[in-house]
């Protein structure tokens, strides 16, 4: 009797165990590593090929799509080993501040060759992180050392993201990103909860028109007049009429726009309107940035749109 008692305890035991293993067994695919931020430097590529971890994340039992699949690109210092690295220590907010980067290659060399892209081998994006201020600078390269310099308008403190848009020689374009502090007292600016389609600077307005869905091509089109009048003589500016950058308010995921046309192919006006072909990967608040160029002179027009699904 005793026996059998003893055996039917160690069934139960030996069942309880097994009911604990169940429900305490590791999600298939789970990892331990906790995931760095997306805004800080070295954090996991999320550009060409990486995993999008801002506001367009979706859950396990929703469907998923292409553009959910795409990530956008600008969250990462290091992308398909290419590297950013900014060898300029914490600048005091002040007008002028001169900067020095530099990227680096698989091998872990410094790049010294790239290919030109609109103009340029290198369109620096800097903004701070709440988007209250854009500069968008073309450094110039020291071919020996591969160090790019450039200045920044730094007047105000706070943490800039520096976006580094290439295309090293034979490969195609990447964008690479990482922060820059700058020390002094800072007072941000509250997000964008509201569309902004009108920006007016100088005397010019500039109106922004046109639809926007996740995962979809959409067309939007600037249209500049100055002082009430249409504006028809825009000089080119990076080989187009106008040069449009978005990010994205969550993360700052960054969004090239080129425009649709160029100067002197014989269809492209030269103003008032410019169009652009923008496929944005997920929903969410955008901010743009438009440069446009007249009278010599470059001026950036900001906007706010709401992307729907």
């Amino acid at each position: 009797m005793k026996i059998a008692t003893y055996a039917l305890a160690l069934v139960v035991v030996f069942i309880a165990a097994l009911e604990l293993g169940v429900r305490v067994r590791p999600v298939a695919g789970a990892s331990v590593d906790a995931t760095p931020s997306a805004g800080s430097a070295g954090s996991a590529p999320t550009g060409h090929g990486g995993a999008d971890h801002g506001d367009g994340g979706h859950a396990e039992d929703e469907p998923t799509t292409a553009s959910q699949q795409r990530a956008p690109e600008g969250l990462a210092a290091t992308v398909e080993g290419y590297r950013l690295t900014l060898l300029t220590p914490r600048p005091t907010a002040g007008p002028t501040t001169e900067i020095r980067l530099l990227i680096t290659g698989p091998d872990e060399r410094p790049l010294t060759t790239y290919e030109t892209a609109h103009g340029k081998q290198l369109h620096l994006i800097v903004v701070r992180r709440d988007l209250a201020s854009f500069q968008h600078l073309h450094p110039v390269l020291d071919p020996a050392t591969g160090v790019w310099t450039t200045t920044l308008d730094t007047s105000t403190a706070g943490t800039y993201r520096v976006f580094a848009d290439v295309v090293p020689s034979g490969h195609e374009g990447v964008t690479l990103g990482t922060d820059l502090e700058v020390a002094g007292d800072f007072a941000p600016e509250p997000p964008a909860t509201s569309e902004r389609r009108t920006a007016r600077i100088d005397g010019y307005e500039v109106r922004l028109t046109g639809d926007v869905r996740a995962g979809q091509t959409g067309t939007l089109t600037a249209a500049v007049t100055r002082n009430g009048r249409p504006v028809t003589d825009l000089d080119p500016y990076l080989e187009a009429y106008g040069h449009l950058v978005a990010l994205r308010q969550s993360d700052l995921a960054y969004l090239h726009v080129h425009p649709e046309g160029h100067p002197g192919d014989g269809q492209t006006t030269a103003g008032p309107t410019i169009d652009f072909a923008v496929d944005v990967p997920t929903s969410g608040v955008y901010r743009l940035f438009l440069d446009f160029e007249h009278g010599g002179v470059v001026r950036t027009a900001p906007f706010v749109i709401s992307v729907e699904r």
